[in-house]
């Protein structure tokens, strides 16, 4: 018996990975989705044509549901909603913006609509907009996080007692026990991100996926809170935008030591020392590059141990999805 993330979006596994810039590219949703889970091409470094570009090859590498991720800030989010739309896209998860802003007209075009939200009143406003399902993503993160700080483990329970649609829990999640601990916290699925960034199919550069497996356990520090909060290994560049902070450096300050493109600089092109490394605190837990196929292996098998191991009725490990 499936649970209502797997219904909704029509998967074996209710794991969705992360669209992640500059890594979700269409190799690593077709490989998600072909193993079991959802997943998703990351808009959010991509032109409108390179949207469309890898909405197509994932469409030629697997005949299971995918979606896409878009940033709501960017300035190519209303190309790329009708764009995707008219590339028969049906799972649309949305970030960093309001959900009223697009969820009615993908609603109308018979989509399905996910919202990323970062507390639990953020995660009621996406209900009341109509959403069908809201990710609530921790503090533990990688990449751009909310203001508020609440962590995964405080975050869950409080939005499971807010809203009634399907809950996926995102940030700090990278194994079987992260898995079970959502599921024990109320979530109905899991949104996983760093983790799938160090992947075979991955978009990263080798450097990145590199950095990330040899990365400690107190790797990451969450930078730039004047701009958008971000959460980044530390490196020279978050050395430099630090001592900035320090002083109270102006925005102008702080986006001209960034530069351009600081994002695909580290990730992209494997410049991890200069650029912006993007990755949640799990990279302590990163150990190796599997295929995509042997991580959704992994997790899966540790998240049906975990359940056996707290003691859950067959039944409730079936509802969850992991039968």
């Amino acid at each position: 018996m499936k649970n209502r993330v797997c219904e909704l979006f029509g998967v074996r596994f209710p794991i969705v990975q992360g669209g992640m810039v500059w890594v979700s590219g269409a190799k690593l949703a077709a490989a998600v989705s072909n193993a079991g889970g959802l997943g998703l091409i990351g808009a959010g470094s991509m032109k409108p044509e390179l949207l469309r570009q890898h909405i197509r090859k994932a469409t030629r590498l697997t005949t299971r549901p995918f979606g896409v991720n878009i940033p709501i800030f960017s300035k190519y989010a209303e190309e790329q909603v009708e764009l995707a739309i008219e590339e028969e896209i049906s799972i649309f998860f949305m970030s960093a913006g309001s959900p009223k802003r697009f969820t009615h007209k993908l609603k109308e075009a018979g989509c399905t609509v996910v919202h990323v939200a970062s507390s639990p009143t953020l995660a009621r406003k996406c209900q009341d907009a109509g959403v069908d399902a809201v990710v609530v993503e921790g503090f533990e993160a990688g990449g751009h996080n909310g203001r508020e700080e609440l962590t995964t483990f405080v975050l869950v329970p409080q939005a499971r007692d807010r809203v009634d649609i399907p809950l996926i829990a995102a940030g700090g999640i990278a194994d079987g026990r992260g898995i079970a601990a959502a599921f024990a916290l109320g979530a109905e699925g899991v949104q996983i991100g760093t983790r799938f960034a160090a992947t075979v199919e991955s978009s990263a550069s080798d450097a990145y996926k590199q950095l990330l497996v040899t990365s400690g356990d107190a790797a990451t520090r969450l930078m730039l809170k004047s701009l958008i909060p971000v959460r980044l290994v530390q490196n020279s560049l978050t050395e430099k935008l630090l001592k900035l902070e320090s002083r109270c450096a102006t925005v102008m300050e702080l986006e001209a030591e960034l530069g351009e493109a600081a994002a695909k600089r580290a990730i992209f092109d494997g410049e991890v020392d200069t650029g912006e490394a993007e990755a949640g605190e799990v990279v302590g837990m990163i150990h190796d590059i599997p295929t995509v196929l042997e991580l959704m292996q992994r997790l899966v098998s540790e998240a049906t141990d975990n359940f056996t191991g707290m003691a859950l009725s067959e039944s409730l490990k079936n509802d969850n999805g992991f039968s």
